[in-house]
């Protein structure tokens, strides 16, 4: 009988470490993807000849993108299935990432990102919830941190492949990289990535009841969940703004302070190591300690960050200042995700998830768009830079009241 239960129990963690290792390989792909713009402006600028704001308008577009994509996908999930969404999503954003690399004008690559946004949009909620539905609630945290840092290592592997790419048009490669690789993992996720197990024994228990998902508005808002749900759409709103602004500007504003293309690539790495090691620290900590404290720590260490890119011009000084950034900003969206998938049950997860993801998309747009023209106006890097303080001063408050309703009830 012991043998047994061992035997079970080596299954059932050998189970988990599968889907949580193939929503982690999905996850790069879309860090890669979604950095890939990021990395590839200066170049991509300089061939279309685009202004400070026609960049934040190339950046916007994939964040306008991820918006609805988010909320169908969410809805999707909780009625057709994680698994099926998410491979339709990535099929969406590897077909028009490779379209990304074929634009010839500013108006195309506008279209091509926005498109891109929809697939990347539509994939995250389903890896939160497979992710969060493969463990105990007690290790929800780190399971969805796991999943979640390689993100931040697409990341890394993009800004990798834009400091090897030589030539101006060698900003390409990022885009056809990030659009070949989903294609070739899908077939892989459609033999071997098993369907939520919960999401399974909830949906032939609704189909015996005849019995959807409820309408997303109660989902949302019944039950006593609206407080929860509005302090989870201002802090993801809030950290988003800080995030890809930071994403999205980071090399360009590095250039800017005297540094070569080459330092802002690797600064840009420094950036994406931190978000690893943020990502899972955050996890593991926010399971095995007060999650409160957690959520004050990482956006402490978020305004330290801000502050010392707001007047540093050494190298090793924005270097470190990068790594804290990347630390803090990306931790706490990891942890935004795991408190977004605590906050509601099953047979609604997706569709909650989902709205939090498309609610913290606007923040993705009004972030780069808003440095954007804050530049374009004259405004110095560390003025922009200063200006994300107060918003994640936002995010923080927001982030521990909902923590704070969370493990009260």
């Amino acid at each position: 009988m012991e043998t047994s239960t061992t035997t079970l129990a080596t299954r059932r963690a050998a189970s988990v470490a599968w889907v949580l290792g193939l929503c982690f390989t999905v996850a790069v792909l879309e860090g890669i993807d979604l950095q890939s713009t990021g990395v590839a402006a200066p170049r991509m600028a300089r061939e279309f000849g685009l202004s400070v704001s026609q960049m934040g308008m190339a950046f916007s577009a994939g964040m306008v993108g991820l918006l609805p994509g988010a909320m169908i996908g969410g809805r999707l999930a909780d009625r057709i299935g994680r698994k099926r969404v998410l491979l339709i999503s990535m099929i969406a954003f590897g077909l028009f990432s490779l379209l990304t690399a074929q634009v010839s004008t500013f108006a195309m690559l506008l279209v091509a990102r926005l498109c891109t946004g929809l697939g990347l949009g539509g994939a995250m909620p389903n890896l939160i919830a497979l992710s969060s539905e493969a463990v105990s609630p007690q290790r929800r945290n780190t399971a969805v941190s796991i999943m979640y840092c390689g993100m931040p290592l697409g990341g890394a592997l993009a800004a990798l492949i834009g400091v090897m790419s030589v030539g101006d048009t060698a900003w390409r490669h990022i885009f056809y990289t990030g659009g070949l690789a989903p294609l070739l993992v899908a077939p892989l996720i459609l033999a071997w990535l098993p369907e939520s197990r919960a999401y399974a024994e909830r949906a032939e228990r609704s189909t015996r009841a005849a019995d959807g998902p409820p309408p997303a508005l109660t989902v949302l808002f019944g039950e006593g969940r609206a407080a929860a749900t509005l302090q989870i759409w201002l802090s993801f709103f809030c950290t988003l703004i800080v995030l890809y602004f930071l994403l999205n500007w980071l090399p360009s504003l590095i250039v800017s302070r005297g540094l070569s293309r080459t330092q802002a690539g690797i600064t840009q790495i420094f950036f994406n190591v931190g978000s690893v090691v943020g990502v899972l620290a955050v996890g593991v900590l926010m399971d095995r300690t007060n999650p409160r404290r957690v959520v004050a720590a990482i956006y402490g260490a978020i305004v330290a960050a801000l502050f010392m890119l707001a007047v540093a011009h050494d190298a090793t000084w924005i270097a470190f200042a990068v790594l804290l950034a990347g630390m803090g900003v990306v931790g706490a969206q990891s942890m935004l995700y795991a408190l977004a998938a605590a906050s509601y049950a099953t047979r609604m997860r997706g569709t909650g998830v989902g709205a939090a993801v498309a609610v913290g998309r606007i923040g993705s747009i009004v972030g780069p768009l808003a440095a954007g023209q804050l530049l374009a106006g004259g405004a110095s890097a560390a003025t922009v830079i200063g200006a994300s303080v107060p918003v994640a001063v936002i995010a923080a408050v927001t982030a521990w009241r909902a923590q704070r309703r969370t493990t009260v009830h």
